[in-house]
């Protein structure tokens, strides 16, 4: 949820490998193989005799050439830069292609921002041979999967999972017998069944992790055959699903984090009498369901194992106001009413801390708790996720929590290890302070607390990450927090303008959506419109007009809403015209569809004209090859908000 007030090539890499190479023209090691070159010695031979015959090649003693990088150098640069990137960086020459396709590079591979298909997965497949670590979005990647034949692939996650069915996901299990690691979700996997996760236990006997969202049911075979073939199995995940056996969940002895958030029609009588005897159940997540305080008691109370019982927003439990966690002793219940930090705080640490950064104090401490290695990790995983529900769907009461706990949660889950942790608590703030997104309305109080609790910095330091999930996700919280003026001052204040504009240049069309939005909603302010030009923004929103003009409405929409904005300053208004604003600007009026990109359109033009008497503005307007028939066409449109 976003809210607004209402050419196209790599990004240039250039810059990034020249201030490397210049970084490294006093290395000890560098200087060392010119040293030795100059003196008729062998270069130090490099794993890929390819850099050492591009090396002797040089000609000037003492002159360092990026091709005489150390290899791990090389490797450490492109280790730093987007798939994309990395990939255009790779084609430069033989060398720098052998060690873009090290093994290291391609461990792990993020797919979710980029279409990917049959064909791209098979011109991938030849550097995926040792890929461990795979995500992708929506059901046409998870049939190309298969194609990039990642026979050591060991995680799996996937969202946008609606269209995935079970034959899909039977052939990407068959195919992936190590597999460790299975999570699809938030969104509903509406189409995958019992049958599916049955033929994941037959195909996958490793598998320590599944994570399903919204399966219609889960049976007692499904579960059982989990049981029965995968004795590693020790996370599940049935979130937000509709019927899940509670009495064969009770057989898998294995499992020691168990979650069933949000899944409806649980037979808490059952469950209370029978999880409990879980001899390895150390987590266990009951969010958003209707859990009794007498099932919550008895599951406390009698599981010897159990240490930590998450249940926030249950509302049956929550309506008890005589029931009490402080009695049970080494077990910690998290719920709106109890204090979230001061129990982490005494759980994992027993000390007197208090504070809101548990999660961070814990990750630099040298703690040997191997309970607690492992608690850690899916405390944050499961928060991230009920945090993220909850603020998606709002609820009367919960204002106090979110102001009080529920912000700085989601600040401390940004600083988790876990990128997916990370990515939904930016998420989770750029939702929960939204109160309506129609009128671009948010909870000041919601806002102003992130503020106070240094969420602009954390997020600015997000939107700096070269992982494109993070970029997008971190932009669009600050897009939708800088409604509110005293943040919107804090982002500039903190240098978001400058990162934001260079956000604005993205390659990736999610990236440069969010981060046109943020300039849009910064550009509501007069103060800030001179920053926004000063940082390149004009320019960058004016090129996603061109870059993306075939691509949808929301990205076009808030480029064209934040130059209308800079329009209608007389100094920005110049920047928009000599930028090639009003041809990209009548562009949009005359073959956009979309209402809200037209209304925007307009309005910019009316704001570059309206300056005529103080520059050129207005003639350039008037001689724009049909921006006067625009204008007059979009004056009988029948949307209000165009005319």
């Amino acid at each position: 949820m976003s809210v607004q007030h209402k050419s196209d090539g790599p990004i240039c890499v250039v810059g990034v490998y020249v201030a490397v190479i210049y970084s490294f023209e006093m290395s000890r090691r560098v200087r060392r193989k010119v040293a030795r070159k100059s003196k008729g010695n062998d270069v130090v031979a490099s794993s890929c005799p390819e850099i050492r015959d591009e090396v002797l090649d040089l000609e000037l003693p003492g002159t360092v050439d990026w091709r005489s990088l150390p290899d791990d150098t090389v490797i450490q640069l492109l280790s730093c830069l987007s798939y994309r990137d990395r990939a255009s960086l790779s084609s430069t020459c033989r060398t720098w292609r052998t060690l873009g396709s090290s093994q290291c590079l391609w461990n792990t591979l993020d797919l979710r921002s980029h279409r990917f298909d049959a064909n791209m997965a098979s011109s991938l497949a030849p550097r995926c041979v040792h890929l461990q670590k795979l995500r992708f979005r929506g059901a046409e990647s998870a049939d190309a999967i298969i194609h990039l034949r990642a026979r050591n692939l060991c995680e799996l996650s996937g969202d946008y999972c609606r269209k995935i069915t079970d034959a899909t996901l039977s052939v990407i299990a068959a195919r992936h017998e190590l597999l460790e690691s299975l999570q699809l979700g938030p969104d509903f996997c509406e189409r995958i069944s019992s049958d599916a996760i049955k033929a994941i236990a037959h195909c996958c006997p490793r598998l320590s992790k599944l994570r399903l969202s919204g399966i219609r049911d889960v049976n007692a075979d499904a579960i059982n055959a989990l049981a029965k073939h995968c004795p590693k199995l020790t996370d599940i995940g049935f979130i937000d699903c509709l019927n899940v056996d509670e009495l064969a969940l009770g057989n898998v002895m294995s499992v020691h984090f168990l979650s069933v958030a949000g899944t409806s029609s649980m037979k808490w009588g059952v469950v209370s009498h029978l999880w409990h005897k879980l001899p390895n159940l150390i987590g266990l997540d009951v969010s958003r369901t209707d859990i009794s305080p007498s099932a919550v008691a008895r599951l406390l109370s009698l599981s010897q194992s159990l240490r930590v019982l998450c249940a926030l927003n249950c509302p049956i439990l929550e309506e008890d106001t005589s029931f009490s966690a402080s009695k049970y002793k080494n077990k910690l219940l998290i719920s709106l009413f109890t204090n979230i930090f001061e129990g982490l705080a005494s759980l994992f640490f027993d000390s007197t801390k208090k504070g809101k950064n548990v999660f961070l104090d814990w990750r630099s401490s040298k703690n040997n708790d191997k309970d607690l290695n492992e608690i850690i990790p899916w405390l944050e995983w499961m928060l991230s996720h009920t945090l993220l529900r909850s603020a998606e769907s709002p609820q009367q009461g919960l204002d106090n929590f979110w102001v009080e706990q529920g912000g700085a949660l989601l600040l401390s889950l940004m600083q988790s290890s876990q990128e997916d942790v990370q990515e939904r608590a930016a998420t989770g703030l750029a939702t929960f302070v939204v109160i309506d997104d129609e009128n671009a309305s948010i909870d000041c109080g919601r806002a102003e607390a992130v503020m106070r609790d240094g969420g602009i910095r954390l997020l600015l330091g997000l939107a700096k990450s070269w992982r494109e999930g993070l970029q997008s996700e971190a932009a669009k919280a600050i897009a939708n927090l800088s409604v509110n003026a005293n943040v919107a001052k804090a982002v500039a204040e903190e240098g978001g303008i400058e990162i934001l504009a260079g956000l604005a240049r993205s390659m990736n069309k999610l990236v440069a959506e969010e981060a046109a939005g943020g300039l849009w909603n910064l550009s509501v302010g007069e103060e800030h419109k001179g920053a926004i030009a000063e940082a390149g923004g004009i320019k960058a929103l004016v090129d996603l007009i061109f870059k993306w003009s075939s691509s949808g409405d929301g990205v076009l929409e808030r480029a064209a809403g934040a130059l209308a904005n800079l329009a209608a300053d007389d100094k920005c208004s110049t920047e928009v015209a000599l930028a090639g604003g009003v041809h990209a600007l009548v562009m949009l009026a005359r073959n956009c569809k979309f209402e809200g990109v037209q209304e925007q359109a307009a309005r910019a033009l009316a704001n570059l004209a309206a300056h005529g008497d103080s520059n050129s503005n207005n003639a350039a307007v008037g001689q724009e090859a049909g921006a006067l028939e625009a204008l007059v066409q979009l004056t009988r449109s029948p949307h209000e908000g165009v005319r």
